[in-house]
């Protein structure tokens, strides 16, 4: 179907499609259909296929007559397997375990484990919260802080280290509430022990907490009409883009011109929304909190010594005691002491009723409904003015694609309209949900999608490259029950996956100079998380503490200044915290951390399919300017003597170990010491001013001379600035 038809064909948009008319929908609109598996003399090269994956490859690369890169090395496939999957580099050991594993089940075993670490979720959990647009604050002039935003974050990350079934978590963010609402009645000001089916419901609606992320205006700002819009159309432009691959926000205003989206459906998608609103669900879960039961006989007790106290005191009347009853107080005293010190740290007083723990309740902003009474209706804007109101709109899915999954696009429950939503959209003939999630990961593995534009899949977006293979990928996501861990073992067992990055001939870079049809795997730079992270995991400094509140590392003087306000960056107070993982630090709409920023963190007003990747002059000063990157640089150089007390050869090896996971060439050994006499001589010139540079030393690394300390510790600034330490081959 051309694109004049589409436009045509919108201008009236029946409720029902014919046969025909599904069709001719563009192919996103689609349902996926199973294609066939190119084999036999289909494929040239069938050495080169590993699994299905690599037949679609191989047969579009025969037809190109484009050869493809040879197989990586082992070193450079375990680094990229630990990038990939948890955001680490390997240690020497790791290298090693793997690089002398003979077996042919080395590179499976490697994947498993890496896929059961805890770091798995942090390092995937980072790639949804770029979609979902997630930070903990509400941007716009006064950036106030969204209420315990990092709940979701938290949510985020568990969700993909229990391998969630990725139909089940886009259940639970779009309408958690709704399809369990039995299992949330719970009264705050109560103690409970949760059933397990209670708990899991608890956790799940943290998940509708992706709606609590949109940016914000002060409520003062705006009247209570214009909010209301505001947020809705913020809520279906992000589920559209995020879960549908869909770009509906013109429609707004007037028909799409280019996908069979109507105006009339847009606000239908409003009318879903209309019913909800933000609220605070206050939290009793062991994933959370810890089980309340382990706090109620705590609560009991201070409760106890409490009445035991005034009974005493009522006794007494305030006269003189003797010894006996002195010593008797005391005890009381020392009880109510003890009972109170045994609370959780945060319980900052004692209750005034026995069970009232709403000053200690951890809380999540989450997804609920309006009062019935308070329900406004929906209307077409023309224009997509807010004071042309039309005719009202009912809550509706849009009719082009409830039609291509045979279903009325009508929804009839208002407060079960998210519900319904959801369910729909993780229905196995849906045409859109599968392909776009299963074209995010195979973007995050190989840095690339097989439609890359990975927020619009329609006519206005990039055309596939391999169409048949992203419906035999989300075709098999589903037979495997939507496990996106079952995916990894997939793509990362392909022979595409596993392929060289450092190839290319003249005919390549002529006939796909982008790699479009992956005839080798693509160099990618480390993400600004990614890279924090892989500095302090190479110093030895990196703490891996899971989940909680943001972490607020502290800044230079400069860009202290460039704060607004002094309040909007305040330093987490124990020093451990500062050298966490880089998805737990803070991320504020109207100040970025400067190193995120500089390494192209998303602007999170929107969601973020992709990340830029530049490279500008501020990258290079961070690395070897930054007083943050220069105390790692400390730390990575007493590993260093630590492992010879003062040999170079010895140092250099663990140096490349530690750092780019490879052994070092002999041209690079002698280079790099040659660089570190050097630098060892400029340090010994202006002996004092090097020994203020490098203030006070680790114990090994104290046991050289400041001169040669200086110029081992800048060795490892240089290497640290090196493109090899950024990217992943």
């Amino acid at each position: 179907m051309n694109r004049c038809f589409i436009i045509l064909a919108l201008l009236w948009m029946p409720s029902q499609l014919t046969g025909q008319e599904v069709a001719d929908l563009p192919w996103a609109f689609r349902s996926p259909q199973s294609p066939a598996v190119p084999m036999g003399d289909q494929i040239k090269h069938p050495e080169l296929v590993l699994n299905s994956i690599d037949a679609f490859i191989q047969a579009r690369l025969d037809s190109m007559n484009l050869a493809r890169a040879p197989k990586a090395e082992k070193h450079t496939l375990v680094r990229r397997a630990y990038f990939d999957l948890i955001g680490l580099p390997p240690s020497p050991e790791q290298i090693e375990a793997f690089v002398n594993d003979e077996s042919g089940n080395a590179w499976i075993n490697l994947i498993n484990n890496l896929l059961e670490s805890p770091q798995y979720g942090e390092r995937w959990g980072r790639h949804w919260l770029d979609v979902a647009r997630y930070a903990d604050s509400q941007g716009f002039e006064g950036d106030n802080s969204i209420p315990n935003a990092w709940r979701y974050r938290d949510y985020v990350i568990k969700s993909f280290n229990d391998d969630k079934p990725y139909d089940q978590f886009v259940q639970e963010q779009i309408a958690a509430d709704e399809i369990w609402p039995d299992n949330l009645d719970l009264d705050p000001k109560r103690v409970y022990i949760l059933a397990e089916s209670k708990r899991r419901s608890m956790e799940a609606r943290v998940g509708t907490g992706f709606f609590a992320l949109s940016p914000q205006v002060a409520e003062s700002a705006l009247d209570a009409h214009r909010l209301k819009h505001e947020t809705l159309t913020d809520w279906v432009d992000t589920t559209t883009s995020v879960f549908m691959g869909l770009t509906v926000g013109c429609a707004r205003c007037h028909e799409h011109k280019f996908d069979p989206i109507s105006q009339e459906d847009y606000y239908a998608m409003q009318a879903i929304f209309a019913p909800s609103t933000k609220e605070y669900l206050h939290l009793h879960t062991p994933m959370m909190r810890g089980d309340w039961h382990w706090l109620y006989p705590r609560l009991t007790a201070v409760e106890e010594a409490k009445i035991a106290l005034k009974v005493f005191r009522s006794r007494t009347g305030g006269r003189e005691l003797n010894d006996d009853e002195k010593q008797q107080r005391e005890q009381l005293r020392n009880a109510l002491i003890e009972s109170v010190m045994r609370l959780p740290d945060n319980a900052n007083s004692v209750p005034n009723e026995p069970f009232d723990i709403l000053m200690t309740s951890p809380t999540a902003t989450v997804l609920g409904h309006d009062h019935p009474k308070l329900l406004k209706p929906v209307h077409f804007l023309d224009r997509g003015e807010l004071g042309h109101k039309e005719h009202v709109v009912k809550a509706a899915i849009p009719v082009s694609l409830a039609n291509s999954t045979d279903r009325d696009p009508a929804i009839t429950k208002p407060f079960e309209s998210r519900k319904e939503f959801a369910l729909w959209l993780t229905q196995s003939d849906n045409p859109l949900t599968a392909r776009v999630m299963m074209n995010r990961i195979w973007q995050w593995h190989f840095g690339r999608g097989i439609i890359s534009t990975p927020n619009d899949f329609g006519e206005m977006g990039a055309a596939p490259t391999h169409p048949e293979l992203l419906d035999w990928l989300a075709l098999s996501f589903i037979e495997h029950k939507w496990s996106i861990k079952e995916m990894h073992r997939l793509i990362m067992t392909s022979y595409a996956y596993q392929a060289s990055s450092q190839f290319g001939t003249d005919e390549h870079e002529q006939v796909d100079p982008d790699n479009k049809y992956f005839w080798r795997m693509n160099r990618r730079r480390l993400e600004a998380e990614a890279l924090w992270d892989s500095v302090h995991a190479t110093a030895g400094t990196i703490n891996l503490k899971m989940y909680g509140r943001p972490v607020v590392p502290p800044l230079a003087p400069d860009e202290i200044a460039a704060l607004r306000e002094k309040w909007q960056w305040p330093i987490s107070g124990d020093p451990a915290e500062h050298t966490r993982r880089g998805v737990y630090i803070m991320v504020r709409r109207n100040f970025r951390f400067p190193m995120f920023e500089v390494f192209d963190a998303p602007i999170t007003s929107v969601s973020c399919p992709q990340r830029d990747v530049t490279t500008v002059a501020p990258q290079a000063l961070w690395t070897l300017n930054s007083p943050s990157v220069y105390r790692q640089a400390k730390h990575l150089a007493n590993r260093l003597v630590q492992a010879s007390p003062n040999d170079p050869n010895v140092w250099v090896k663990t140096l490349w170990k530690i750092t780019l996971a490879r052994t070092i060439t002999d041209q690079e050994r002698a280079e790099a010491i040659d660089l570190l006499n050097a630098l060892e001589s400029d340090a010994a010139e202006n002996l004092e001013q090097t020994k203020a540079n490098i203030g006070q030393l680790e114990t090994e690394l104290a046991t050289l001379t400041p001169q040669r300390a200086a110029g081992l510790i800048h060795l490892c600034l240089t290497v640290y600035n090196l493109n090899e330490f950024s990217f992943v081959d």
